[in-house]
């Protein structure tokens, strides 16, 4: 009987082959640039492993974030603050193609419409998964959140690490950089904002 029962859920990983197969070509001239021997056993498929990476860290380019929103948007008369603190996130600095790391906080006051809380982090990941800078980031989450809900208010914190920090250049190991971005009511009531940054913030 369990030789025929078959799983209820798969997750299944598909790649543009043919891009794929671009990508490995390029990373092989890297390796080869910085005098590596891309035919010794370590090596031999990192150019493939390294392009299937880069796809998966730049799959937010083709996401649709607001159809993410859209897709559990249900009306709903609640006024009050809905708040996702610690969601994790993983970027890539546009400037040196290096990964930033962090947490996103986001909050929203609702209008109409609330939505279901598994997209908030969906759509983190959404613009989070291209080359990026944390500022641009902030708002694109805010303003994605504020266009699709029509929001009383959105507030969003990141608070993220970067590796062109920490590996190169100035070499500061423990730098964290926060970043904030809000609208309606987190902008113009300052105990709304308090409300928020002490939830967000808050050490646990």
């Amino acid at each position: 009987m369990a030789e025929n029962k078959r799983a209820l859920y798969e997750r299944i990983e598909r790649y543009d082959e043919d891009a794929v197969g671009e990508l490995a070509d390029n990373y092989r001239n890297v390796l080869e640039r910085i005098g590596e021997d891309v035919e010794r056993e370590g090596l031999v498929k990192t150019p493939q492993r390294a392009a299937k990476a880069m796809a998966v860290l730049t799959a937010g380019m083709y996401a649709d974030p607001e159809a993410i929103l859209r897709s559990a948007l249900f009306e709903e008369a609640s006024d009050e603050m809905v708040c996702v603190r610690d969601i994790e996130l993983y970027s890539l600095c546009e400037h040196h193609m290096l990964p930033f790391f962090g947490k996103a906080h986001v909050a929203y006051i609702p209008s109409k419409h609330i939505v279901g809380l598994s997209k908030i982090p969906r759509v983190v990941d959404a613009f989070a998964r291209r080359l990026q800078v944390q500022e641009r980031l902030t708002e694109q989450i805010r303003d994605c959140i504020q266009d699709t809900l029509q929001a009383r208010g959105v507030a969003v914190i990141i608070e993220a690490q970067h590796l062109c920090m920490q590996m190169r250049g100035v070499e500061k190991q423990n730098s964290v950089t926060t970043t904030s971005a809000f609208t309606g009511v987190f902008l113009d009531d300052p105990k709304t904002r308090k409300e928020f940054m002490k939830l967000a913030l808050s050490k646990r």
